[in-house]
């Protein structure tokens, strides 16, 4: 399964703007694609640079696009 680099821009929080950058084969590929992404972004830019392993590009669009719960936390942990 492939490695797809995405970088996302949300205009607002119901939306997010996924744009593929490229799929890679391997990891380390896929790391070091992300980090150039992430150095080239000018200092007030608010996209962010994600890494996601899927099996298809629509599976991977899908996972970035599905919104997780906040983790309960514990009295000790605030």
């Amino acid at each position: 399964m492939p490695y797809y680099v995405f970088k996302i821009t949300q205009p607002n929080p119901m939306i997010k703007n996924l744009d593929l950058k490229q799929a890679c084969e391997a990891y380390p590929e896929a790391r070091e694609l992300a980090r150039s992404l992430r150095a080239q972004q000018e200092p007030g830019d608010k996209a962010i640079v994600k890494i996601v392993f899927a099996a298809s590009q629509l599976e991977a669009e899908e996972n970035l696009h599905e919104t997780r719960e906040k983790p309960i936390l514990m009295e000790w942990e605030k």
